[in-house]
């Protein structure tokens, strides 16, 4: 049952991933633009209110004590003479910025695990997320709710997708269980979630990039799963074209053979640029090689009113998740 369905589901989205991401995007692109045009949140008037109400202050408190935990983690291993945390580093803050919705992407999996670190077994440039999400309307945090991320591996390809144009395509049936790079947490009570994944890869048509999702009314499965197709917004974040440069030269993302998009090509990516929006992360390095992580935030206003049904191409654990519906 778990298998036919997935091979349905496949079959439906066929035309849309054969569309992306190395085919047509107009579509997508067409899509997006209207996107751009009815849903765009601007936080600059919230920048006072929360700086009042002390967000701005424990966010870069917050930022902070992961670059200290983190660099402590490392450096016992790897640097031992590396120089105390630069608090002034962090003290920018992304949420000024305009933040548009994008398109879903045809690689969504629902049902995926609650969890911070989603690394698994993939190598690459460890990246730790922190992302704040504010109700554009009324300043506040949007806490308590669960917000998914998920994106590609260092060499451009999704896992738990069967698709011809990811990774081995339909030749890699067992990609389906993967789960590696995809998960959910859940926003404190200052809108935010933190995440330890890695760098995404780039791969055809797209620059680096990865995908979050907030559900409006999700619960956790006894699995420990979340699965839910409703979502108040969905978003695409990317990352300063210099950070990308330096960490395509490593391996293994020096071993990707697909075509390098870059941020200046990428359409997606102009498109939110031309509207004014701005989803590029802040960041910092943990340590003076980029070999020790990278450090990133953002913040993106979105309309918590809003509510759209959302269609995955594959649903990870459905039996698991169908099979505790009734707890």
């Amino acid at each position: 049952m778990f298998w036919s369905s997935a091979v349905s589901l496949l079959a439906v989205h066929a035309s849309l991933v054969a569309g992306h991401p190395g085919g047509n995007h107009e579509h997508e692109l067409a899509v997006r633009r209207e996107h751009l045009q009815n849903s765009r949140s601007n936080l600059s008037h919230c920048a006072k209110s929360l700086e009042a109400r002390g967000i701005t202050k424990r966010s870069i408190e917050r930022r902070v004590a992961v670059a200290r935990s983190l660099e402590g983690e490392v450096s016992a291993n790897v640097y031992p003479n590396q120089h105390a945390v630069d608090i002034s580093a962090f003290a920018s803050n992304a949420s000024c910025a305009l933040s548009p919705e994008e398109i879903l992407g045809p690689y969504y999996v629902a049902g995926e695990y609650v969890r911070e670190d989603v690394r698994e077994h993939q190598v690459g440039v460890p990246l730790t997320l922190d992302i704040q999400f504010i109700d554009s309307s009324t300043c506040e945090p949007v806490a308590g709710k669960y917000i998914e991320l998920w994106g590609a591996n260092s060499t451009g390809v999704y896992g738990g997708v069967v698709a011809p144009e990811n990774g081995n395509g339909n030749g890699d049936p067992g990609n389906l269980k993967n789960s590696w790079l995809r998960g959910v947490q859940k926003s404190d009570e200052d809108g935010v979630v933190q995440f330890r994944t890695i760098f995404p890869g780039h791969y055809i048509g797209r620059t680096n990039h990865l995908h979050v999702l907030v559900h409006p009314d999700a619960k956790p499965f006894p699995n420990g799963t979340i699965l839910s197709t409703t979502a108040s917004f969905v978003g695409q974040l990317y990352f300063p074209q210099e950070l990308a440069n330096r960490v395509e030269k490593r391996a293994p993302y020096n071993t990707n053979k697909q075509p390098v998009t870059s941020n200046s090509k990428d359409e997606f990516l102009q498109g939110d640029l031309a509207q004014g929006g701005n989803p590029i992360i802040d960041y910092k390095l943990v340590t003076n090689d980029i070999s020790g992580g990278v450090i990133g935030w953002l913040a993106y206003g979105i309309d918590v009113e809003k509510e759209e049904t959302v269609q995955p191409i594959h649903t990870f654990n459905a039996r698991e998740a169908e099979e505790t519906q009734a707890y």
